[in-house]
């Protein structure tokens, strides 16, 4: 149901026609959602900030999302989630068993609504090396979920950073990737941080690698 008091929240076209007068056009299919836009609203207040502004070690990480035309995609939204400096989850869910934010004030997921240009920016830090399995240990690097229109179900794929390239070499996950494709999944380094261009769909080889969870 449309919040009628939120100014922002979307609105669509509703025809009062028999849907056999309606002119052809877009399938119902093909613009589904996002429906996060409704559920969402109002934002999650400092949603893209996972620590303080004065927290030690706190980046900037940025993305675009892109689309099969190669436009902006400016409804779209990320989450973000990830480990602390540390490489550990305030979780019981970790193995390891749940341990402090490093640095305090650390929060794990971030949840940001892209502007016009199909930008996201999250705050954070960097986070440390996670064990894996059989002794193997994952480069550093955050876990993304995008939403989007016509999608309905997240693509997930990560952010690891430019500078770990040895540790890129042994990472489980970015090793299974075909070796052309890993590069799409690295950040490059801009004047305010970490920026990586996600391409939703593409066929000239540009599509962003995702993963199934």
């Amino acid at each position: 149901m449309i919040d009628t008091q939120n100014p922002d929240a979307p609105r669509y076209p509703v025809f009062a026609r028999s849907q056999d007068e309606v002119p052809f056009g877009v399938t119902p299919s093909q613009t589904v959602g996002p429906y996060v836009h409704i559920g969402l609203f109002p934002t999650w207040e400092n949603s893209g900030n996972t620590v303080p502004e004065d927290a030690p070690g706190r980046i900037t990480v940025s993305f675009t999302v892109i689309d099969g035309a190669g436009q902006p995609i400016g409804d779209a939204m990320i989450e973000t989630w990830q480990a602390d400096a540390a490489g550990r989850f305030d979780s019981p869910t970790d193995p390891r068993g749940a341990a402090e934010a490093t640095p305090a004030g650390f929060r794990s997921l971030a949840r940001v609504f892209a502007d016009e240009t199909g930008t996201i920016v999250v705050h954070t830090v960097k986070p440390g090396t996670l064990p894996a399995e059989d002794g193997a240990v994952e480069a550093p690097h955050i876990n993304v979920g995008l939403f989007a229109r016509g999608m309905l179900e997240r693509l997930y794929t990560r952010l690891y950073f430019p500078e770990d390239t040895d540790a890129h070499a042994s990472d489980p996950v970015l090793s299974a990737v075909p070796e052309a494709d890993r590069p799409k999944l690295i950040a490059e380094t801009t004047d305010h941080g970490y920026h990586l261009t996600i391409h939703v769909q593409n066929t000239d080889g540009r599509e962003t690698p995702f993963f199934a969870l």
